[in-house]
């Protein structure tokens, strides 16, 4: 018994007036199990609440509270999570006392080992979708691995699909399912369907009028993306698909196969390319009613391993989490990358729009101002050899390519060779970097003669660049080359905007111009940097303008450890992590992680890898398709080809993007070697190679005073036009392979880079 019976109650009443005034919080357990239930990372949290992913690490583990205006802020979160996601019944209050094998896989563990405290996820407000280790929903955690792999958890129980109301999104399970052999469809958010078809025209049906699966437009003028259904080898066994595509060259299956027979007497439709790895089954619309199905079948070899990785080999709960993060942030995949790049632009700048028809005061379809409205030839520099405009044409064709340089050796200085590394960095996303504020041609193009030069103006222009004298151990800004030109040839706008901004006086003799234009590009710009700089913060990496050079490299450098690593190799992952701490992190105790926490990193990284591959992929693969040449043995020099009938058909564009990202790559080497005296020994596309005191790219790019980059150099860092470290080789090693006649800026980053503009 106490003595002093009026401090006990003074002290309880102290402790409810806390509770009244909200001061006092869930226990810390509650707090991760709130969190985790939204599906929201510690980074996700630490942004909204203007704090460090430490800071969080400590309220949720107990170590320490927060105090002022966020102990409010924080308490509303909890409060309004907790409305969203209550503790189920049989619940334990101690985290510690959860079990089961996928309760170790959160995905808080791969931030709790993270060496570099993740920056703000990008420049949207809104906390985009993870790619969680627990279902946002529910709490529950999806399956992990198939019974032959090294885990085998619980499964959720399935539910039979719900058809939305009229109240509710027309898509309430997300953009996508994975389904399985066995009936169980995955959707984003570890949801699980019940999938009871047995044929594959029962499965359009009920992808269309059970499954709740889409995503809304992107732009009030566009159209609702297709359901899309994903195939695993199971499945497509189950619906009597083949294992394989016996035809390799059309990659579909021949129209007098049972399947595709089925689908024909249901009166269902398949586009021109067939059922092949990414078929569209479809009825004609009537009454303004679409019915649209994409299947994607993964044994065929739908998600293409150079954009997606090892995607198409992940349980289907893990895939459907990879492709629904991708579709959230990007499109519902509409077939490869490059593909859904394409339909990217469309869905974000439609081509029509409804107008009032002022004779009859109906609404018609009509022309969305700043898209491309209809299909439009090129001029005939512009068009590839096969074209119809191209046939008979003699006078040079437009070569706006991305850089293939090597520095002559004899030009190299005995201070370059003595330094004893070649480091190569490598532009992000240079393409789409190039197609941020880019004013490209709306119309057709046309001819004029003698015209005086215009940098606002889009086209294509005949000129004499050949006297421009340039630095010989820079690649010349005007050829893919590096070669100083010869002669005149036709360029881009961009090309000659910066031979005037060099100084020359540009005098076209003749030029196919467009007269209307428009940044087209700028929407598809942002949406995919938004999802590029999302995607790399979740994984740890700063992405913020003042985020630190040398975090961004050694959270770069982690990344790429974890994503590479064995899942079931986890001591080759630990003594990689510990050579890591010693020769770029601070101090971590990284390897030092459980089991369960490291593989969890592991799973998380590498999916996080698949997206971004994806992501980039999207942009080359986009670029390269408005260009898309003919296919097929049995096409003919001069003939159309159906690529020619789409809108987006605009080989120009492409150029313009290309010339753009390899002028600016241009500007960069020349302003690093006006400051510095650096020349590169060798650039590949947007990947180009110094040679260096260090290992690092900040031992040799420029700072002011107060350590800043220099503006208008290669900077470090994870947006768009900025730049990471591509890879380390000895300086003699470059040189041997300069000698000959290799590039080494091709080879540096430890494998056979292959040039890849999208084509």
């Amino acid at each position: 018994m106490t003595d002093q019976p009026q401090e006990l109650l003074a002290a309880v009443d102290s402790l409810l007036a806390a509770v009244d005034d909200g001061t006092v919080l869930p226990v810390p357990a509650e707090r991760t199990r709130l969190r985790e239930a939204a599906g929201l990372t510690e980074a996700a949290v630490a942004q909204a609440l203007g704090v460090r992913v430490p800071s969080i690490q400590a309220w949720e583990a107990g170590r320490a509270e927060p105090r002022g205006e966020r102990l409010g802020a924080y308490r509303r979160l909890l409060e309004g999570l907790a409305a969203r996601y209550p503790a189920p019944a049989s619940a334990p209050a101690d985290r510690s006392a959860q079990s089961g094998p996928a309760d170790a896989a959160r995905p808080d563990d791969a931030d709790a080992v993270s060496a570099v405290p993740p920056a703000p996820a990008g420049p949207s407000t809104a906390v985009p979708p993870a790619l969680p280790d627990t279902d946002p929903a529910s709490g529950t955690t999806p399956p992990r691995a198939r019974p032959s792999q090294s885990s085998a958890p619980r499964r959720p129980a399935r539910r039979a699909a719900v058809p939305s109301t009229a109240d509710e999104s027309p898509f309430p399970n997300g953009p996508l399912a994975v389904l399985d052999g066995d009936g169980t469809a995955y959707c984003l958010g570890g949801l699980l369907l019940d999938c009871p078809a047995g044929t594959l025209v029962e499965l359009v049906e009920w992808a269309l009028d059970e499954a709740g699966v889409g995503q809304e437009r992107l732009h009030r003028n566009g159209k609702d993306s297709d359901p899309l259904i994903v195939l695993t080898a199971s499945a497509a066994a189950r619906f009597g698909l083949p294992g394989r595509l016996e035809d390799r060259r059309a990659l579909r299956l021949p129209d007098d196969h049972p399947v595709v027979r089925q689908l024909t007497k249901a009166e269902w439709k398949l586009t021109q390319r067939g059922f092949g790895p990414w078929p569209r089954i479809y009825r004609p619309a009537t009454s303004g009613r679409r019915r649209c199905v994409q299947l994607a079948v993964l044994p065929w070899d739908a998600l293409d391993g150079r954009a997606w990785g090892d995607a198409a080999r992940l349980h289907p709960a893990d895939l459907a989490r990879v492709l629904g993060v991708y579709a959230t942030r990007v499109l519902t995949p509409r077939g490869s990358t490059a593909v859904t790049g394409l339909e990217l632009m469309s869905a974000l700048r439609p081509p029509t729009r409804p107008v009032r028809d002022e004779a009859t005061g109906e609404w018609v379809s009509g022309p969305n101002p700043g898209a491309l409205i209809r299909p439009v030839d090129p001029a005939p520099p512009e068009a590839p050899l096969e074209h119809p405009v191209a046939q008979g044409w003699n006078r040079g064709f437009l070569d706006e390519e991305a850089y293939q340089w090597v520095r002559d050796p004899e030009l190299l200085s005995d201070e370059e060779c003595l330094l004893p590394w070649a480091v190569g960095i490598d532009v992000n996303t240079a393409f789409l970097a190039a197609a941020s504020r880019l004013t490209v041609g709306l119309s057709e193009p046309e001819h004029v003669t003698a015209p005086a030069f215009d940098k606002k103006i889009p086209g294509t222009w005949l000129a004499d660049l050949s006297g421009i004298e340039l630095d010989p151990r820079l690649p010349s800004p005007f050829t893919p080359g590096g070669e100083r030109p010869e002669g005149p040839a036709w360029y881009t706008t961009p090309t000659l905007a910066y031979a005037e901004e060099l100084g020359h006086r540009v005098r076209p003799a003749e030029a196919w111009l467009r007269r209307e234009t428009g940044p087209y590009l700028d929407p598809w710009h942002d949406r995919l940097r938004d999802a590029y700089l999302t995607t790399t913060a979740e994984m740890g990496i700063p992405v913020g303008k003042d985020a630190d050079p040398a975090a961004y490299l050694d959270a770069l450098a982690l990344h790429r450890t974890y994503a590479a690593a064995d899942e079931s190799d986890l001591d080759a992952l630990r003594a990689a992590l510990r050579e890591l701490e010693a020769t770029t992190l601070e101090p971590a105790r990284l390897a030092d992680a459980t089991d369960e926490r490291l593989a969890a990193a592991v799973r998380r990284h590498r999916q996080g890898a698949m997206v971004l591959s994806a992501v980039k992929s999207t942009v080359k693969g986009g670029i390269g398709k408005l260009r898309e040449r003919p296919q097929g043995r049995h096409y003919r020099d001069g003939e159309r080809w159906p690529a020619l009938e789409r809108p987006t058909w605009n080989p120009y564009i492409r150029a313009a993007v290309i010339a753009k990202a390899r002028v600016n790559m241009h500007r960069k080497m020349a302003k690093l070697a006006a400051l510095t005296g650096r020349h590169p020994l060798a650039v590949l596309s947007d990947c180009v190679v110094y040679t260096a005191p260090g290992r690092s790219p900040l031992d040799f790019l420029p700072v002011r005073e107060d350590g800043t980059p220099v503006p208008g150099t290669f900077r470090i860092g994870a947006s768009p036009g900025l730049c990471k470290l591509e890879g380390v080789r000895e300086t003699a090693w470059a040189v041997d392979l300069m000698e000959q006649g290799y590039n080494p800026a091709r080879h540096i980053k430890g494998g056979d880079a292959v040039l890849d503009e999208g084509e």
